[in-house]
C-alpha cells in the first residue's frame, strides 16, 4: 500500500462540511434512544421496516430524488440496500436489548477506525500516518466516554457487543459500495433507492414483527423520527458530505453521536455522566478536527 495523496483529502473541511457534520451527529446522536423508545413496544425486525418506510416518504417530497436509475446500477443498489440499512437497521436494536443506549452511541463513535481499516483494504491505500494518529485519538476520546458507563454497571455483553460490531462491519462496506454511485447520482435521489430496496428486503421479517408488537405512540413517534430524520434527511446530508469531502472525513460526524448520545441517555434514562467522560468528549472533538484537516502535500 501507498499514502494517499487525492484532491478530496486536499479540500478544505469548510463551514457546509461542519453544518453537515453537527446536523447529522444530532439527528444520530440522538437515534440510540429513539431506537430504545421504539422497542420498548415494537419487535427489533419492525424498526428497520418502519425507518426505511418513513425514510421513503420523506424522500418522495422531493421530486428530484425521484429520478430513475440506470439498470446497470441495480445490482449496486440491492448490495447497498441490505449493508446500508436493512442489516445494520435490524442489529442496532437487537443489540439494544442487553447494551445501552449510550454504550451503543460509543461503540458506533468507533466507524472511523472501521472505515479507515476497511477502505484502506479496499482501495489498497494507506492513510497519512497523521490521519491514522488522528483517528486514534477519537476513538481514544470514544473509549474515555464508555469507561465510566462500564465501570458503573451499564448494562453490556459479549452477544449485543458483537452484532453492533457486525453493524460497523457493514456500514463500512457500505460507505465504500456507494462512493462510484455518489459521483453519479444526487444524494437524495440515490438514497431514496437504497432506502426503498431496503424497506423490501426488510418487509417479510417486518411485518411478522408487527404481529409480536403492541401499539403505542411514544414508539410509533420514536419510529417516524428514526425513519423522517434519521433515515430519510441525514443519509441525505451524510451522502452529501461523503461526496464533498472523501470517505475518512465523512466519518466526522461519528466523533460527536457519542456526545450527543452521552447527554441525551443521562437527560431520558438516568445514566451517570461523569467527569471522565467530559474529557471523553473533548478529545473527540480534538479528534475530529485533526481527521478534517487537509491531509498534506506530499512529493512523488
Amino acid at each position: 500500500m501507498k499514502p494517499s495523496q487525492t484532491a478530496e483529502t486536499q479540500a478544505k473541511f469548510g463551514p457546509l462540511d461542519w453544518a453537515l457534520s453537527v446536523g447529522m451527529a444530532l439527528t444520530w446522536g440522538s437515534s440510540f434512544l429513539l431506537i430504545d423508545i421504539a422497542i420498548r413496544n415494537f419487535h427489533s425486525a419492525v424498526v428497520p421496516f418502519g425507518r426505511t418506510g418513513f425514510g421513503v416518504l420523506a424522500l418522495l417530497l422531493f421530486p428530484s430524488a425521484r429520478k430513475p436509475i440506470a439498470r446497470e446500477h441495480w445490482p449496486r443498489l440491492l448490495v447497498l440496500g441490505f449493508t446500508w440499512m436493512a442489516l445494520p437497521f435490524l442489529l442496532y436494536p437487537l443489540a439494544e436489548h442487553t447494551v445501552s443506549s449510550s454504550i451503543t452511541s460509543m461503540m458506533n463513535g468507533a466507524l472511523p477506525v472501521v472505515v479507515a481499516v476497511v477502505t484502506a483494504i479496499w482501495v489498497q491505500v494507506l492513510p497519512s500516518p497523521r490521519r491514522i494518529i488522528a483517528v486514534i485519538i477519537g476513538f481514544s476520546g470514544i473509549a474515555l466516554i464508555a469507561l465510566p458507563s462500564i465501570s458503573h454497571g451499564t448494562a453490556a455483553d459479549t452477544k449485543g457487543i458483537l452484532l453492533l460490531i457486525v453493524a460497523l462491519l457493514s456500514y463500512a462496506v457500505a460507505i465504500n459500495v456507494a462512493r462510484p454511485l455518489q459521483a453519479i447520482y444526487s444524494p437524495a435521489n440515490l438514497m431514496l433507492y437504497v432506502e426503498a430496496v431496503a424497506f423490501t428486503i426488510s418487509a417479510p421479517f417486518g411485518l411478522w414483527g408487527i404481529t409480536q408488537s403492541t401499539f403505542n405512540f411514544a414508539s410509533l413517534g420514536a419510529l417516524a423520527l428514526l425513519g423522517v430524520l434519521g433515515t430519510g434527511f441525514a443519509f441525505v446530508l451524510f451522502a452529501l458530505l461523503n461526496q464533498r469531502a472523501g470517505t475518512m472525513r465523512s466519518m466526522i460526524p461519528t466523533y460527536f453521536t457519542p456526545v450527543v448520545g452521552a447527554i441525551l441517555g443521562t437527560a431520558f434514562n438516568n445514566e451517570p455522566l461523569l467527569i471522565l467522560s467530559v474529557v471523553g468528549m473533548l478529545v473527540v472533538i480534538f479528534g475530529a478536527w485533526l481527521t478534517s484537516k487537509p491531509e498534506p502535500l506530499q512529493n512523488a
